[in-house]
């Protein structure tokens, strides 16, 4: 699949992992409640790694393991809900986090301005 990142369109390769599947080598995403369950395993995984958070999960429960965190993706219940934008703001501007911010879910393409203002980079 392709998405936009660093204003270029470029292949993804990172793997969302589903908490009941095995993680797998590569460059993956995990969940918010599995990187709370398996953080210790994860840590340990021989490739990227992500996680995706939701609107109502907390930032301050990660913000230590920003450095071993090569994306994050914030995901868009709804193209109504901006919790997103305040995540990715807080994340760059308060705890400094300079790995990838990606938007997922339902926001509108043109909002696409509007995200990458408060700190995504991919999308």
């Amino acid at each position: 699949m392709q998405i936009i990142k660093d204003k270029k369109i470029i292949e993804d390769l990172w793997v969302y992992v589903q908490d009941s599947d095995p993680v797998q080598e590569g460059d993956i995403i995990v969940s918010f409640a599995r990187w709370q369950k398996d953080r210790a395993t994860l840590l340990n995984h021989k490739g990227n790694l992500g996680i995706r958070l939701g609107s109502e999960d907390s930032l301050e429960e990660i913000k230590d393991d920003f450095d071993r965190l090569n994306l994050i993706e914030l995901e868009f219940p709804a193209f109504t809900d901006g919790r997103g934008f305040s995540q990715a703001w807080l994340l760059r501007n308060r705890f400094g986090y300079g790995g990838e911010l990606r938007a997922v879910g339902n926001f509108m393409l043109d909002q696409i301005f509007y995200l990458n203002r408060v700190g995504f980079n991919s999308f």
